[in-house]
């Protein structure tokens, strides 16, 4: 069975971390940025992880 490909779309926008958790970028900061007000940008400057099912998915695309 040949290996399985890293889908290109995931591995822009998803990282593994050393204990196996899927870390992200939050979206919402690319444009517009007038509008939102100073805390929410502050807020979405911090990444988030993905739990549950997705995480397993995620993994599957990465081909990890």
């Amino acid at each position: 069975m040949p290996k399985q490909k890293t889908h290109s779309g995931v591995k822009k926008r998803f990282s593994l971390t050393a204990t196996g958790k899927v870390k992200y970028a939050r979206p919402g900061k690319g444009h517009f940025l007038t509008a939102k007000n100073k805390s929410r940008k502050r807020k979405l400057r911090k990444g988030s992880y993905i739990n549950g099912k997705n995480t397993q998915n995620i993994k599957t695309l990465l081909a990890k």
